[in-house]
């Protein structure tokens, strides 16, 4: 059988809701949220096109995945080995200020703009370097896990501003996992500008929850 990513998001969007769940950073209490719900649909959509793409794409994908070592989980695993990924993702990053959210078989993690970056800025912030290290010492573990980093901004400026500024925190969340040791070949990065927001722009706080880097952890299945 041909391998392949699981990306559960392609089931109808309705079952995809009905599976987010979602535990807020600060108060522990799991709950799902419309924002969560637009979130876990956009990043999947875009790992769809990134990672799982038929054709060359796929296959230069897959050979590269082997030539590092890396293998496909068998199908009747996957759930399994998802459950206890999340459960010391969210061991991990438990008041950090990261949301972890599970659909299906993926894991979302979203990472708000103001603990990873300063305003217009493209560096991560220092003080969230160690969060990313403890990601990435999950991923490290769990080898069969493919990554999507995207990044996203609120409306203010200009769309191409807005792109290109989204482009380079994705990528500089993707090199601060692989400088930690996580293979770049299962880290696909992409920058969604203001396209994909999860609130209202025209709220500061919207337009705050709007800032965000989101990791899309799926499944390497057979």
């Amino acid at each position: 059988m041909k391998k392949k990513i699981i990306l559960c998001c392609l089931v109808a969007s309705t079952i995809l809701v009905q599976a987010c769940t979602t535990v807020d950073p600060y108060t522990r209490e799991e709950k799902t949220s419309s924002a969560t719900k637009g979130a876990a649909i956009g990043a999947a959509v875009g790992a769809v096109l990134g990672i799982a793409t038929s054709g060359d794409k796929k296959k230069r994908k897959e050979r590269a995945l082997a030539g590092a070592g890396i293998g496909a989980l068998a199908g009747g695993g996957v759930g399994y080995y998802m459950d206890v990924q999340e459960a010391k993702l969210r061991q991990q990053l438990e008041n950090t200020g990261v949301s972890v959210t599970r659909s299906g078989n993926n894991i979302i993690l979203n990472m708000p703009g103001n603990i990873t970056f300063a305003v217009d800025r493209s560096e991560v912030n220092p003080n969230f370097l160690e969060t990313l290290n403890s990601v990435a010492l999950v991923l490290k573990e769990y080898k069969s896990t493919m990554i999507e980093v995207a990044g996203h901004t609120d409306s203010t400026g200009s769309d191409v501003y807005n792109q290109r500024l989204s482009e380079q925190r994705a990528l500089a969340v993707s090199n601060v996992l692989i400088a930690d040791g996580v293979e770049s070949v299962r880290i696909d990065s992409v920058g969604y500008g203001e396209t994909r927001p999860i609130a209202s722009n025209s709220s500061t706080t919207g337009r705050q929850q709007n800032r965000r880097v989101e990791l899309t952890l799926l499944p390497y299945v057979e």
